[in-house]
């Protein structure tokens, strides 16, 4: 079965099925590359974290959000992500 799709005002979102943790946390970053394998264990974040692929609506960009519970694991994916 497909996961569902996740309507927000900003964003259509489609869980990763590898996600630990299915739901949209606090701190998001949304990054423009939809096809980059992001794989959140990689990362070894402190709280918990999940992945969605993402359609921004505003200017219709394809692209990843990763939501975190944390601030300060949200600084670490932005400090350590580096498109290939």
């Amino acid at each position: 079965m497909p996961a569902q799709t996740i309507n927000l005002p900003e964003y259509t979102l489609y869980p990763s099925p590898r996600n630990e943790h299915r739901m949209i946390f606090e701190f998001q970053i949304f990054v423009p590359y939809a096809y980059e394998l992001i794989h959140l264990p990689d990362y070894n974040f402190k709280g918990k974290a999940s992945l969605f692929a993402a359609h921004r609506k505003a200017d219709k960009k394809s692209g990843q959000l990763i939501t975190c519970e944390l601030a300060d694991d949200l600084a670490r994916f932005e400090r350590l992500f580096e498109p290939s």
